[in-house]
C-alpha cells in the first residue's frame, strides 16, 4: 500500500528507568513509528537527579524519532494548592521553564506540547480555577514566547472531548497561539467516553469547526488514542489503531507501546483499575501483542490487511462449526475439511501465534463467506459466547501450547487453557442448544513418564516392558501432570470430561501426540518436526534437547482431521470418553531418525547443537490408539517417511527461499470421515 499515514506512540518514562528505555527502544523502532510523544514533568526536574535524566532521556529518543515533549506538573514547592496539578503562584515561571527546556533540549524536538489534559482534574485543578482564567495566562503566554524562540507550541488535548472548553481557548486568545491542538480519544476503553463518543470524524469535525474560527492554520493532531487489551481482545486493539489512522488527523499518537508493570502506581492510585495496565502494543516484559507483531513485520499496511479479515454474517438458519484455534495449523486442516464438505466454519482465533494470519487468508480465499474469522481471545467471555451461541459443534483447538513458555509465565498459561476451556464450556451451557464438543488435550496428561523402564536399543529409548514396546502409552495409566502446561490442559482435559458427566455436555477429548504436517509454523517449543525440517532447509543450525534417542509417535495432519471427525460423528456414543491420537508403533520415531531423514531431503548435512534435556520432556512417548480405532474405526494411514517428504513440498512451495526436496514424493492419501 502506498500513501499510508505516519504514526508515532505516546511513551512515558519515569525517572531513573534507563534500563527500561534501552529495552523499549529497538522495539519501537521497528514497529516504523515516525514520533514519539513523551512527558517532561516539570516537578520531576526540579527534583533530585530530574535533571540529569532529562539530559540524559530526550536526547535519547531524538535520536530515533521525532520527539514530542509534553510539559506538566506543577513543582509542588511553586504550587498554590501544594500539588502537581495545581497553577504556580507566579504563571509566568510556566514560560520560564519552558525558556530553561528549549535552551538546554530544543535541539532534540521542533515542536512542545504545553500541559496535558486541561480539563481533566488529575492534571489541572480546575477546581481553583473554574473559568480557566488561570490556565489561559499561563500556557497563552508559554505559547508565545515558545513562538518568539522560533519553536513551535502544542496545545494539550482535553480528555475527554469539551468543544465548549476548545472554544474557551480561542476566545482567551490561546489557540491563535498554538501551531496545533492536540485531541484524546480512547473509544472502547473509559467508561467516562462511553455515552459520549461519536466516532472520529464527528469529533476531529466538531474540533475542526472551533479551531478554524479561531486559528485556520493550526493542525489537529491526535495526541492520544489507545485501547486496553484487559479483556485479552489483541485483535480489537489492532482494529482501534488503523481506524485511528484513517481518523483524518494531521498526526496521531497511539498511547501506549509498553504496558505499566503491575506495581507501578497511576494517577488513581495502585492498581486503580486494570485497564491502565494493558494499553501497550507490547505487554509489560516487552513481549509484541498482536499489534506490535504486525507493525513490525509490516507497518501499517500488515495491521490494515489483518485487520480487514472481517466476518460476513451469518445466516440465522445456519448452525456452523465453530473451531477454535482455527487458524492455527490442525485448525486450518479442520477448517479446510469442513468447508470442503459444504459447513459453514467459524474460525475464533486471536492470530497471536506469527504466521497463522496466512492460514486464515488462505481459508478465506479458497473458501470465501463461508469462513467467519471471530478474531478473539478464549478470556474474553462476552465474545466467546457469542460465536458459539448457534454453533453446530465445536473443536476446541487455540490454547498456549509450550512447556517453555508455561515455566516463564504460569498465569497466562492457566488463564488461556484452564480458564479460558471453562469459558468455553460454560458458554456452550448457556447457549440452550445441544452442542457437542471435541477438546485437543495433550499426552502430557501423563506426564514425565519417568517411572518407565527404559532400554537404549538401536538408537532410541525403548520400554523395557515388551507389551508397552508393542503396544504404546493407553489411556489407563495414571494421569500424572508435569509442568504448568501438563497442569493446565490436564485440568482443561477433566473440565471437559466432567461437564458430559455432571451436565449432560456431548463432549469427548482426544490426547494428542506430535502432529505434522502442512500449514504448520513450527517452533523450537511447538512443532518440533516442522521446525526441525524449516531450519535444515534454511541451513540454519538446530539444537535437540537430550541425547536425540527420544521417541515419538508423529502424526500427519490429515489422519488427525479424520480422528476429530470421526469422534465428533459418532458423539453420542463416544461422549465422557478420552482417546489417545497420535501415529502409534508403526509411526514411532527417535529425533535421530527424523533428522536421518530430513539429511535426505536436503541433500546434505545438518549442523546439530546438543543442550540439557528441558524440564517435562518424555524420553518416550507413543500412544496406544487401540481404543480410538476400536470406537470408531479410525487408523493412521501416512507413514511418517511419506508425510516427511510432503511436509517439504508444501514447505517450498509457500515459504519463500525453501528448496524443494530431493526427490518428488506422492501425495498422501485424503480420506475423509
Amino acid at each position: 500500500m502506498t500513501g499510508l499515514p505516519q504514526y508515532g506512540f505516546a511513551e512515558w518514562f519515569r525517572p531513573g528507568e534507563y534500563e527500561r528505555v534501552e529495552e523499549t527502544l529497538p522495539g519501537l523502532v521497528a514497529s516504523g513509528a515516525q514520533y514519539l510523544r513523551t512527558h517532561l514533568s516539570w516537578a520531576e526536574y526540579h527534583a533530585e537527579g530530574g535533571r540529569d535524566w532529562y539530559d540524559w532521556l530526550l536526547p535519547r529518543l531524538g535520536q530515533a524519532f521525532e520527539l514530542l515533549p509534553c510539559v506538566h506538573y506543577t513543582p509542588p514547592s511553586l504550587s498554590r494548592t501544594g500539588r502537581a496539578n495545581g497553577a504556580p503562584r507566579d504563571l509566568k515561571s510556566y514560560a520560564d521553564f519552558i525558556d530553561q527546556v528549549l535552551t538546554a533540549h530544543g535541539r532534540h524536538f521542533t515542536h512542545i506540547e504545553l500541559w496535558n489534559e486541561p480539563n481533566n482534574l488529575l492534571d489541572w485543578d480546575w477546581r481553583a480555577d473554574p473559568n480557566f482564567d488561570l490556565f489561559c495566562e499561563m500556557v497563552g503566554g508559554a505559547a508565545y514566547w515558545v513562538n518568539q524562540r522560533g519553536w513551535k507550541a502544542v496545545l494539550g488535548g482535553p480528555c475527554p472531548f469539551d468543544p465548549l472548553w476548545l472554544d474557551l481557548m480561542g476566545q482567551r486568545g490561546v489557540l491563535q497561539q498554538m501551531s496545533a491542538v492536540g485531541f484524546h480519544g480512547f473509544p472502547g476503553t473509559w467508561d467516562s467516553e462511553e455515552g459520549s463518543w461519536q466516532g472520529w470524524d464527528m469529533h476531529l469535525g466538531e474540533m475542526r469547526h472551533v479551531v478554524d474560527r479561531h486559528n485556520p492554520a493550526a493542525e489537529i493532531w491526535i495526541t492520544e488514542a489507545g485501547y486496553s487489551t484487559w479483556r485479552n481482545d489483541q485483535m480489537e486493539q489492532a482494529r482501534r489503531f488503523a481506524q485511528a489512522t484513517r481518523a483524518g488527523a494531521d498526526r496521531l499518537y497511539w498511547y501506549a507501546w509498553r504496558d505499566l508493570p503491575r506495581d507501578v502506581a497511576v494517577q488513581e492510585g495502585l492498581y486503580f483499575d486494570p485497564r491502565h495496565y494493558h494499553l501497550g502494543a507490547v505487554d509489560a516484559e516487552n513481549q509484541p501483542k498482536l499489534l506490535a507483531r504486525l507493525l513490525q513485520e509490516g507497518g501499517l499496511a500488515r495491521v490494515i490487511e489483518v485487520t480487514r479479515l472481517a466476518a460476513p454474517a451469518l445466516s440465522s438458519a445456519v448452525r456452523p462449526v465453530v473451531i477454535t484455534g482455527g487458524s492455527g495449523f490442525i485448525g486450518s486442516n479442520l477448517a479446510d475439511s469442513f468447508l470442503r464438505d459444504g459447513h459453514e466454519v467459524i474460525v475464533v482465533d486471536n492470530l497471536s501465534r506469527p504466521g497463522v494470519e496466512q492460514n486464515l487468508r488462505w481459508l478465506l480465499d479458497h473458501h470465501g463467506d463461508r469462513v467467519h474469522p471471530v478474531p478473539t481471545d478464549l478470556r474474553d467471555e462476552q465474545m466467546l459466547s457469542e460465536a458459539v451461541r448457534d454453533a453446530a459443534s465445536v473443536i476446541h483447538l487455540a490454547a498456549q501450547t509450550a512447556v517453555t513458555t508455561s515455566l516463564t509465565n504460569p498465569t497466562e498459561d492457566f488463564e488461556i487453557n484452564a480458564r479460558g476451556t471453562l469459558n468455553l464450556l460454560e458458554a456452550i451451557r448457556a447457549s440452550g442448544h445441544r452442542i457437542p464438543l471435541v477438546f485437543a488435550s495433550t499426552n502430557k496428561v501423563y506426564g514425565a513418564l519417568d517411572d518407565l523402564g527404559l532400554d537404549c536399543h538401536e538408537g532410541r529409548w525403548v520400554p523395557a516392558d515388551s507389551r508397552l514396546r508393542q503396544r504404546g502409552i493407553a489411556e489407563n495409566r495414571p494421569l500424572d501432570f508435569c509442568t504448568p502446561y501438563g497442569c493446565s490442559k490436564g485440568v482443561a482435559d477433566q473440565y471437559v470430561l466432567d461437564y458430559a458427566k455432571s451436565y449432560g455436555l456431548q463432549a469427548a477429548v482426544l490426547r494428542m501426540s506430535c502432529i505434522y504436517g502442512p500449514r504448520q509454523f513450527g517452533t523450537e517449543d511447538q512443532g518440533w518436526v516442522a521446525h526441525f525440517l524449516i531450519n535444515a532447509m534454511k541451513g540454519v543450525p538446530l539444537s535437540i534437547f537430550g541425547d536425540g534417542r527420544q521417541v515419538r509417535d508423529i502424526l500427519y495432519v490429515v489422519d488427525a482431521v479424520r480422528a476429530y471427525r470421526m469422534v465428533l460423528d459418532r458423539i453420542d456414543a463416544l461422549s465422557g470418553q478420552a482417546f489417545n491420537l497420535g501415529g502409534g508403533v508403526r509411526n514411532s520415531v527417535s529425533l535421530l531418525e527424523v533428522l536421518a531423514e530430513i539429511r535426505l531431503i536436503v541433500e546434505g548435512d545438518i549442523t546439530i547443537h546438543h543442550d540439557k534435556t528441558r524440564q517435562g520432556d518424555q524420553r518416550y512417548f507413543v500412544a496406544d490408539t487401540t481404543c480410538l480405532s476400536q470406537a470408531t474405526g479410525w487408523q493412521a494411514m501416512t507413514g511418517w517417511r511419506q508425510g516427511l517428504w510432503h511436509l517439504a513440498e508444501w514447505l517450498s512451495s509457500n515459504r519463500p527461499g525453501l528448496e524443494p526436496p530431493a526427490r518428488p514424493v506422492a501425495q498422501p492419501e485424503r480420506l475423509r470421515a
